[in-house]
């Protein structure tokens, strides 16, 4: 069955080190569109939860928030960064050189506050242990969250396989109902006909002309053919397993169009609200693949 494209998952991971916490949500998009956000010190490990999460998810607009907390006691190394400090230094003397305002000397804190004027860093060892505990998170929080997709996408499919087999009934109704609103139409020209010719053969020849030209423009059955095939398509790929999402958008345009084509043919009242009726139902199941992967 397929999933959705909206879902949530979360997971943690806690030791004598540290805390770690994984999650993930995300919503309908055209295609994959990952957002990792992860503390600054540990922006390493993107490109190993973009693979792995590419590896479970094919399209959507999905936000990861990665949080590591680090306990008392870690090794966290700071390095003050002195060319930089050297840099934030020569440009407050230049800027009050040049606009003669007073120059008072920057403290510690104002210093450490100055972007990369400190630098964090950690062991090459470290960073593989919190790699490998990250991973582990991050694929618990993607159990999680494909978990809710799935049965958020079993309600959808469901949902669209009924709507299917409603408009397989309107297809069946157009298709009965089509050679009866010929066969009213003839029997109207008959009797208008009859009305205003006295030579009955002559009528008849002109009925059996008038009826075979309109039979031939109201003619419904290549597009009823052409709905049945794509009902087929949509209820097999719905039930597969294989995230189809897109072509399932371009189906549900070409059942549109045929509905559309049986539209304008249709001389017939029953027939036309019918194919309102149709139509709303193919509408629905464009809104609901919207959410499909």
């Amino acid at each position: 069955m397929l999933k959705s494209m909206t879902g949530f998952g979360r997971a943690t991971f806690e030791n004598e080190d540290r805390e770690i916490s994984v999650e993930i949500k995300s919503v309908n998009h055209r295609y994959l569109d990952l957002n990792i956000k992860t503390p600054r010190l540990y922006a390493y490990l993107e490109d190993m939860i973009k693979k792995t999460v590419q590896n479970v998810i094919v399209r959507g607009k999905v936000d990861i928030f990665v949080n590591i907390k680090e306990k008392e006691g870690s090794d966290v190394i700071i390095s003050p960064n002195f060319a930089v400090v050297e840099g934030y230094l020569n440009a407050a003397k230049a800027i009050s050189d040049r606009f003669h305002i007073e120059n008072n000397s920057l403290s510690i804190v104002d210093i450490l506050r100055l972007p990369d004027a400190v630098a964090l860093d950690r062991e090459e060892a470290d960073a593989e242990v919190i790699s490998a505990q990250v991973l582990e998170v991050l694929k618990n929080a993607l159990h999680e969250y494909d978990a809710m997709r799935q049965t958020e996408g079993r309600r959808l499919c469901e949902d669209i396989l009924h709507r299917g087999e409603l408009i397989g009934s309107y297809v069946d109704f157009v298709e009965k109902r089509s050679p009866e609103s010929v066969e009213e139409y003839r029997a109207r020209i008959a009797q208008r006909m009859t009305e205003i010719l006295d030579d009955v053969d002559v009528a008849q020849q002109k009925i059996l002309s008038e009826a075979a030209l309109f039979a031939d423009k109201v003619s419904v059955t290549e597009e009823i053919v052409r709905l049945r095939s794509h009902l087929k398509q949509l209820h097999a790929m719905v039930s597969g397993d294989a995230a189809v999402g897109r072509k399932l958008d371009f189906l549900v345009q070409e059942l549109n169009r045929e509905s559309n084509t049986i539209g304008s043919k249709a001389n017939d009242y029953d027939i036309a609200k019918t194919v309102v009726d149709l139509k709303a139902e193919i509408e629905k199941i464009r809104e609901q693949i919207q959410n499909l992967e």
